[in-house]
């Protein structure tokens, strides 16, 4: 806050609509969502037979969330995560004795790149059941990479990525994730690489870029850069 209040001037791009809120005195000039490398991530063949997790365990991320939604459905759940120092506790105390009492949740651990095309095109969706404002989830553009809908929360930036009913759903707790399971299957998930061709490349993120800086370049300039004195 301190930053933006003393340099209201300075063009700022955000990453989500969402991002802007906290701090509506900053000079926002353009949104320009995050992109991945368009052949980084592809879909792959796979009989979709489990819901998945990925990413980060922490108590944000809601996995504790993800564990009864998937439960509640008799669905099978992997967790390719990874547990941070900061976030130890949390898992043993909480996740891990979750982990531990039901056969049908698996805890995969950190994946790389590599293994993720084939983890997420086995999923028969993605649950993102977060709990914070997050500014942009990258997990949710890697899943529709891969054609795998996602279900979220809404919170934060998942509106300006999941497209209700196209790419995903939104929900608002935990019955509404669980009745959305059920719809997955109606989803198109060429339709789902579709889009994400669309919106959310690495070459569509770099041209976005490129306009912006060029826009500030041909604008007149709002503040004056002082050299320093040698």
């Amino acid at each position: 806050q301190p930053v933006f209040n003393t340099f209201s001037k300075i063009p700022v791009i955000s990453i989500s609509n969402a991002q802007r809120r906290p701090v509506p005195q900053a000079h926002w000039v353009r949104t320009i969502h995050h992109g991945l490398p368009e052949n980084l991530l592809t879909p792959q063949p796979a009989r979709q037979s489990y819901l998945a997790v990925l990413g980060r365990i922490a108590p944000e991320k809601g996995v504790d969330r993800a564990i009864r939604i998937a439960t509640r459905c008799g669905i099978p759940l992997k967790i390719a995560a990874k547990v941070d120092r900061a976030d130890q506790e949390y898992y043993d105390e909480l996740i891990k004795p979750l982990i531990a009492d039901n056969p049908l949740v698996e805890f995969i651990g950190e994946i790389s790149d590599r293994e993720k095309p084939d983890f997420l095109s086995g999923a028969i969706g993605l649950l993102v059941p977060i709990d914070w404002p997050e500014p942009f989830g990258l997990v949710m553009i890697e899943a529709m990479a891969c054609g795998t809908p996602v279900i979220a929360y809404n919170r934060g930036s998942v509106p300006e990525i999941i497209e209700d009913g196209l790419t995903g759903f939104i929900v608002e707790d935990e019955i509404s994730a669980i009745s959305s399971v059920g719809r997955l299957s109606m989803l198109n998930r060429d339709a789902i690489r579709k889009q994400f061709e669309t919106r959310f490349t690495a070459r569509r993120m770099a041209l976005d870029y490129l306009a912006a800086y060029r826009s500030l370049m041909e604008a007149k300039p709002r503040f004056k850069l002082v050299a320093s004195a040698e």
